[in-house]
């Protein structure tokens, strides 16, 4: 299954060709696409629709009513990564330069010296959306040299994310709308009004280790769950509840969109699912209130050369199964009910289980599931895979993790 893992890695470099991958892999399992602008009446028992960088699946129950609960599964199809300007040509001593922008909160200095592609989405004057993924080295961040930089390993290295993250693409006098075109050149299209367009570093994923034991690849975080979800669904059979996933974009940035999770989307695509089967908005809440939604985004694992930075009692390791995330000050949307529910699921599907706890003075992030359970006042858990190097261009996790997330989330489905 790590294959496919990979495959699913290397074939998705910006949110909207991980939308496209999974729904490439629905396809393929019998699902249906049902477009967000047509009337719903008789729903398919197994279908999808997207939006964008984002993807809400379901498969059915044989028998379901209007008050039929729905078992949730969420990830997100968003990485940290640079983006490029609207107006990025730009030239500086011989060099061609391109103008980007920070998207969520990277490391830094690990886009430094990586060699870079670019994948995303054109929008031309029409309005017309075309896909691109130009999958070989073009751009690099080249760092300063040591011999001009003496004091960078005592001292650290300092990156100002204006100055010093703007990516070499070519030499000479670079011209305005340059970059526009050779776009188009790539994707076979006329020259895109706008895009929003990813740089990502190109060496593919990775067994690496010498009992290949471990998983390096951009975007783990957190493409490796959507992978995990997209797998349990179509691998499912639900018999009491509606299996659903959802992959939203726009998590590292705060989730405040139309395809994020703090968006109307998913309640939305679930209200009119319930509709389609006779159902009013009473009955919806009525089934939000026997329903649950597993969050699944990466966790920390114990890092062994900062071992100082964790609780090691609530430390997970890597390769002993997906951590339950807890926070009691709601950075997590874990409760015990809902903590017992998902460890349940992994005894179900004969898979490990480890808790997560960050240090006091160590605040973590947050994720979808307390923006999900507020917004919808579904019972929510948290869990994630262990990884390290997260948001670095490029991450490190387990080989056997990401199967147990899969077979875990399979097996919330099917209780």
């Amino acid at each position: 299954m790590i294959d496919d893992l990979r495959a699913f890695l290397d074939a998705s470099p910006s949110p909207f060709h991980a939308a496209e991958t999974t729904a490439g892999r629905l396809d393929a399992a019998g699902f249906t696409e049902v477009a967000l602008t047509a009337e719903w009446g008789d729903l398919p028992d197994d279908g999808y629709v997207r939006r964008d960088g984002a993807v809400i699946a379901w498969r059915s129950p044989a028998t379901t009513s209007v008050t039929t609960p729905f078992r949730l599964a969420g990830a997100h199809t968003d990485s940290p990564c640079l983006r490029v300007k609207p107006n990025p040509d730009g030239s500086a001593v011989g060099w061609k330069q391109l103008a980007v922008e920070v998207y969520g909160g990277i490391l830094n200095n690990t886009w430094l010296d990586r060699d870079l592609g670019v994948a995303g989405r054109l929008t031309t004057s029409t309005g017309d959306h075309v896909l691109v993924d130009v999958a070989r080295p073009i751009a690099r961040v080249p760092q300063l040299a040591v011999h001009l930089d003496r004091g960078v390993n005592a001292e650290g290295l300092k990156l100002d994310a204006q100055q010093h993250l703007h990516p070499v693409w070519g030499t000479g006098a670079g011209t305005r709308g340059e970059f526009a075109e050779w776009i188009a050149e790539q994707a076979g299209s006329t020259t895109p009004a706008f895009w929003e367009l990813c740089l990502y570093e190109v060496q593919p994923a990775a067994v690496l280790g010498g009992d290949e034991s471990l998983l390096a690849s951009g975007r783990l975080d957190n493409l490796l769950s959507c992978w995990a979800a997209v797998d349990a669904l179509v691998a499912a059979s639900p018999t009491e509840a509606i299996a659903v996933i959802v992959l939203n974009d726009h998590e590292e940035v705060g989730s405040s969109s139309t395809t994020g999770a703090a968006g109307p989307l998913l309640e939305q695509v679930l209200e009119r699912h319930v509709a389609s089967r006779g159902g009013n908005r009473s009955d919806l809440l009525r089934s939000f209130g026997a329903s649950s939604c597993i969050s699944a985004d990466n966790a920390h694992a114990i890092h062994p050369n900062y071992q100082d930075r964790h609780d090691h009692a609530h430390g997970p390791i890597v390769n002993r199964g997906p951590a339950i995330k807890i926070n009691s000050n709601q950075r997590y949307a874990t409760s015990s009910s809902t903590a017992a529910l998902f460890a349940r699921a992994c005894d179900t599907a004969g898979v490990p289980h480890q808790t997560f706890v960050s240090r006091n003075n160590m605040p973590c992030g947050s994720t979808i599931g307390p923006i999900t359970a507020t917004r919808l006042g579904i019972d929510t858990v948290d869990v994630g895979v262990p990884q390290l190097s997260m948001h670095s261009a490029r991450e490190l996790c387990g080989t056997d993790d990401p199967v147990s997330l899969a077979k875990a989330l399979r097996a919330s489905f099917e209780l």
